[in-house]
């Protein structure tokens, strides 16, 4: 079903970190090695097996997890998060600047929605790349993405109807 004026969506999945997925992959490597190693001790090696696949299995339903999703109509941009988050509607005629940033300088970065902190409201899932908006009063939205040029050019575009 497509919505009427929907210029760009995007989903979000919880799981699909680079870094966070070589963690999770690294922990249960290091849990099937123990198993190697304490094969004489039976209950042990039993648990770091029940651990190690248990860590393959969550990491295999988090990337099938959807965080959020980005969708820019004309005039706004709305994500719309997991089962109890709030809808957040961005009305693009508010917005005064439009950039294209990494996320964040850090190598590890925490998934997030709605993410209230230091005058900016972060979205993030997954990546290096964001686009950030910034409001009149002042307020900054950042947007993580996967493809940060696409969702640029939406954005533009969605403002430019939206403003003649």
């Amino acid at each position: 079903m497509i919505k009427e004026g929907l210029l760009y969506t995007e989903n979000q999945y919880l799981g699909r970190d680079r870094v966070w997925i070589s963690v999770r992959l690294v922990l249960a490597l290091f849990c099937f090695t123990a198993v190697y190693l304490n094969i004489d001790q039976l209950l042990s090696s039993q648990l770091f097996f029940l651990v190690g696949i248990v860590i393959i299995i969550t990491s295999v339903v988090m990337m099938y997890l959807l965080l959020y999703r980005i969708e820019v109509f004309e005039g706004k941009v709305m994500l719309s998060g997991l089962w109890t988050t709030r809808l957040v509607k961005i009305e693009l005629s508010s917005i005064v600047k439009v950039e294209k940033k990494p996320f964040s300088k850090f190598f590890f970065n925490n998934p997030v929605y709605n993410l209230h902190i230091n005058g900016k409201i972060k979205f993030y899932a997954g990546g290096k790349d964001a686009v950030w908006l910034t409001d009149k009063d002042g307020l900054v939205y950042v947007i993580g993405t996967q493809r940060q040029e696409e969702l640029f050019r939406a954005i533009e575009t969605a403002k430019s109807k939206t403003n003649p």
